[in-house]
């Protein structure tokens, strides 16, 4: 067992590219839907087109593959002017439920990590999307034990991070975040007050660059989870 850090309680995990694959689920899923409006568009402006839908209707829909199989709906109708076949709607549909049921798979470390750490800290999953799917995800994962506490939630800020870290553990100056997205996971708790350690993936959706706080003297880069234990030795 680590010795652990004097001043760190807690570590936030994000899961989606953090812990486990799901991007490339999302991008199979939309080479099949510019595949079914080939005739109508070029799949690069039909990618432009879905994530400036997906952009519109984060604030109605939110995150998840709920939100993102009714922008692909809405980018059909749009691209065909409202002539795209009923056939086409029902695979775009079919395509959204194949993604509820795509297998989980853990990425290299994530276990091995959270089992060393989890004796030491509290281990909080922080995740976004939907309710359903994300249960889901981590009863799949066979991770969930090694969490003291689980938070979905509808979006990750400032004030996220600061209510988590204050329920969980002893309040975000005494707390680190994980992940794989600087919008999400790094510079809003940084913000809050937290160390932030950035695990970049190779698939990272569009709507989650930021710039990187490269000069906080609170963030960390490391190439995979394997590293993050050295991370959490060092701090203190």
């Amino acid at each position: 067992m680590q010795a652990r850090a004097a001043n760190l309680s807690a570590i936030g995990f994000d899961a989606d590219d953090t812990l486990w694959q799901n991007e490339q689920f999302y991008k199979l899923t939309e080479k099949r839907f510019t595949a079914l409006l080939a005739d109508y568009a070029e799949a690069n402006d039909l990618s432009s087109r879905l994530i400036e839908a997906e952009k519109r209707n984060l604030k109605a829909y939110g995150f998840g593959i709920k939100g993102f199989t009714l922008s692909m709906i809405e980018t059909a109708i749009e691209v065909t002017e409202g002539r795209v076949p009923s056939s086409v709607i029902h695979q775009i549909v079919d395509a959204g439920r194949d993604l509820l049921n795509h297998p989980i798979e853990p990425l290299p470390h994530a276990r091995a990590t959270l089992e060393q750490l989890s004796g030491d800290y509290r281990l909080v999953l922080i995740t976004k999307g939907d309710l359903f799917d994300q249960e889901r995800k981590l009863a799949q994962s066979g991770l969930g034990e090694l969490f003291s506490a689980i938070e979905i939630v509808s979006d990750k800020t400032v004030a996220t991070y600061e209510r988590i870290f204050s329920r969980h553990g002893d309040g975000p100056q005494q707390s680190m975040m994980v992940g794989n997205s600087l919008k999400s996971d790094i510079v809003p708790a940084i913000r809050a007050g937290c160390w932030g350690v950035y695990v970049p993936h190779g698939l990272t959706w569009a709507l989650e660059q930021d710039e990187v706080p490269a000069e906080d003297p609170r963030y960390r880069h490391i190439t995979h989870l394997g590293e993050l234990p050295d991370i959490v030795r060092r701090i203190g």
